[in-house]
């Protein structure tokens, strides 16, 4: 798992760190001191949990968690302070964990799985056999009037800012629709490879790596000539996707 620390003293980051390379299974992908850094960070990094001092500068803790859950694949975050009044705000905020300092190793453990398991019961499942969703369509206003869009013909959804590109077997619509929602009403025939992408898993062709950025890894997707983008968050669950659909795609 993807691990970001946020606390605005570096012996705290540091004791944390240490910590947290003591647990197989954890990268620690990125460190901040201050609450706006830290939205950038883990805007930029996608972690699957931050590790998040209450109490800093302008911008604290709390400020941060409300400002990240907002987000569509919001990260797991552990709330970690030296005063224990601040556990009900935390929670409020919609922490997962809360741990007080000196942070226990025991503790922190605890939290860690704590969170892996929460990461667990909530990946999307794979179709199967007979399974259908919510939804049997998206309904698009375009130039000719209302367009009805079939499940079974759209090949993947790209957000962008207020519009979501409806890519098809026939073409392409815009919706205005949040790729949350079109994630819980579509699942499970959708993957979710990147916060802004959406993908039919019917469809998926295999991985790529980045030419110029060979940490950065792109999507083949059938019936499509763009490449979707796949955060490193959700590099791993792909790759499981490939994988156990019979074959190992990444092309290199």
């Amino acid at each position: 798992m993807r691990v970001v620390i946020v606390d605005d003293e570096p012996l705290a980051r540091e004791r944390l760190r240490r910590l947290v390379a003591e647990f197989p299974g954890y990268e620690i992908v990125g460190e901040a001191g201050d609450g706006e850094a830290a939205i950038d960070m883990i805007r930029e990094e996608e972690p699957d949990v931050v590790l998040l001092d209450v109490r800093m500068g302008m911008v604290d803790g709390l400020q941060v968690a409300r400002a990240i859950k907002s987000e569509d694949m919001p990260p797991a975050i552990i709330f970690i302070t030296a005063y224990p009044e601040h556990a009900l705000s935390a929670f409020d905020a919609q922490g997962d964990a809360y741990l007080l300092k000196p942070v226990r190793k025991e503790k922190l453990k605890e939290a860690l799985q704590h969170i892996r398991k929460l990461s667990r019961a909530q990946k999307p499942t794979i179709a199967l056999p007979g399974t259908k969703p919510a939804r049997e369509f998206v309904l698009a206003t375009t130039r000719e009037g209302l367009v009805r869009v079939p499940a079974e013909d759209i090949v993947y959804f790209l957000a962008d800012q207020k519009y979501t590109t409806v890519c098809h077997l026939h073409g392409e619509v815009l919706i205005e629709e949040s790729l949350k929602t079109l994630e819980d009403d579509f699942a499970p025939w959708f993957l979710r490879v990147h916060r802004k992408a959406l993908v039919a898993t019917r469809f998926i062709a295999g991985l790529e790596r980045g030419k110029g950025d060979e940490s950065q890894h792109w999507l083949k997707v059938r019936h499509a000539a763009t490449l979707l983008p796949v955060s490193r968050r959700r590099l791993a669950e792909v790759r499981r996707f490939l994988t156990d659909d019979g074959s190992d795609k990444t092309l290199d």
